[in-house]
């Protein structure tokens, strides 16, 4: 099985009323219910645009936390779903009916293998 991360530039999202955007979440959700009953669905979300943003870096040693991000992350993320499947077949597959159920393109990612160590 393989991870694969379905996601979609806020960007790519065409302009919507909020009954337009609860339509289109109102009609996800059989397909969400399809994913869970298939086994394929990990989870999904989206980011908080009221929520506050900050950066980790430990460069130094010692973690130090800042706000904002470097890019304004909302406008590169508008919501993912992670997704365990068999083949680069079946994330298509999916990653192609929530483009239809959404109504707007859908990025897939495939997650990196772990690298087993040997001793």
């Amino acid at each position: 099985m393989a991870e694969y991360l379905v996601a979609f530039n806020d960007e790519w999202v065409p302009e919507h009323t909020d009954e337009e955007l609860m339509a289109k979440s109102l009609a996800l959700r059989p397909l969400l219910a399809e994913m869970r009953e298939a086994g394929v669905l990990i989870f999904t979300g989206g980011l908080d645009p009221e929520a506050p943003v900050f950066s980790a870096d430990a460069a130094g040693g010692t973690p130090m936390f800042t706000d904002g991000p470097y890019v304004e992350s909302k406008e590169h993320l508008g919501g993912f779903a992670v997704l365990t499947v068999d083949d680069e077949e079946q994330a298509r597959h999916w990653a192609g009916k929530i483009a239809e159920a959404c109504g707007w393109p859908q990025q897939v990612s495939r997650f990196q293998v772990p690298r087993v160590r040997q001793s």
